[in-house]
């Protein structure tokens, strides 16, 4: 039997965003946004406050990078969701992170996250009073080669974390459970 919660923030798995931007004097600003995914083929969406310190950094500077949060990190990770830019100026350096300049965008990469889209802001557009949605374009993906197998990204070794909004818990993925564009194919007759 089906029970009804009504309107809710669910959608499984939502990726722990890591978006990276420089904001004032070349500081680096950085927050956890969980509501983002693919919009194209090569185009990222998150929606975002809007007065978020990272988010008037991205717009100022017209780029980001958008980092997969990990288990290794997940404290780390988490702080950047919890501590605001605007209340706390150091809030990066007080992370313990550590980055170093994108070379294909304006936009810090995160060391310790090992595996980031380079994006260029494409638009940022106001979706209700206090939030906006960012469209971003993948000029680059870059992969630590700890994370990689075989010259592709390996998804366990990248141990990437999702977050359950209903309990507020943070869950690895699991193993692999079949092979896309084939397992199906069973089913055609």
């Amino acid at each position: 039997m089906r029970k009804d919660l009504g309107a809710k923030t669910v959608l499984y798995p939502m990726p722990v965003l890591i978006l990276a931007a420089y904001g004032e004097n070349g500081k680096v600003d950085a927050m956890n946004a969980a509501w983002g995914g693919i919009a194209d083929t090569d185009q990222v969406c998150i929606c975002l406050t809007a007065d978020h310190a990272t988010t008037k950094s991205i717009a100022a500077r017209r780029a980001l990078t958008v980092s997969f949060a990990d288990a290794a990190h997940v404290a780390e990770a988490d702080y950047l969701g919890i501590v605001s830019g605007n209340d706390v100026p150091n809030k990066f350096e007080r992370s313990g992170l550590h980055a170093e300049r994108s070379p294909h965008v304006d936009a810090p990469i995160i060391k310790e996250f090992p595996l980031a889209l380079e994006c260029k802001l494409r638009s940022m557009d106001e979706i209700s009073e206090n939030t906006v949605r960012v469209i971003a374009d993948i000029v680059n993906v870059s992969a630590d080669e700890s994370i990689m197998t075989d010259g592709k990204i390996d998804i366990a070794k990248l141990d990437p974390i999702t977050l359950d909004s209903a309990s507020h818990g943070y869950y690895r993925i699991g193993g692999r459970v079949g092979n896309a564009f084939s397992d199906g194919k069973k089913l055609i007759k």
